[in-house]
């Protein structure tokens, strides 16, 4: 008999909810809940990611299902331990998996690169040329006219 690995982490998630909300009462929102969040939701979202191919974590036809999931498990968590949702460390946790698997990521969803050098060279030249060009025409014209009063 194969198993299934999605369903065992649910069952996994699901215990872990379990055990959250029966301490939730004692321990409130505090380091518990950043510990939370990234054993429970972080831990199935790097196993989903890791499912897909790298070049596919810029789409977000994708990742948005992947995403809002770990938007709703963060939200969860929050509920069972008493937090308010959004809050600090959310904001914290979620900056930290954009600057691990969205660093890369434009808002259109491709790589942002520089231009052929045949197209950024002339971007470069041109003003650095008119730069010189005007400095030489201040000098020359600085010398012509010193005796015109």
């Amino acid at each position: 008999m194969k198993l299934d690995t999605g369903s065992v982490l649910r069952r996994q998630t699901l215990l872990w909810f379990f055990i959250v909300s029966q301490c939730a009462s004692a321990q409130g929102c505090g380091s518990n809940y950043k510990y939370l969040i990234e054993e429970i939701c972080l831990a199935k979202f790097r196993f989903d990611m890791q499912e897909l191919d790298q070049s596919q974590w810029c789409s977000w036809e994708d990742t948005v299902e992947l995403y809002g999931e770990l938007t709703n498990c963060t939200y969860l968590v929050a509920l069972n331990v008493g937090c308010y949702w959004p809050n600090r460390m959310v904001d914290e946790f979620f900056v930290d998996v954009h600057r691990h698997y969205f660093h890369d990521c434009s808002l259109s969803g491709r790589l942002l690169r520089d231009p052929p050098n045949r197209i950024l060279g002339p971007f470069i030249a041109v003003p650095i040329l008119v730069t010189l060009l005007m400095t030489a025409l201040v000098v020359w014209r600085s010398k012509r006219s010193e005796g015109i009063v």
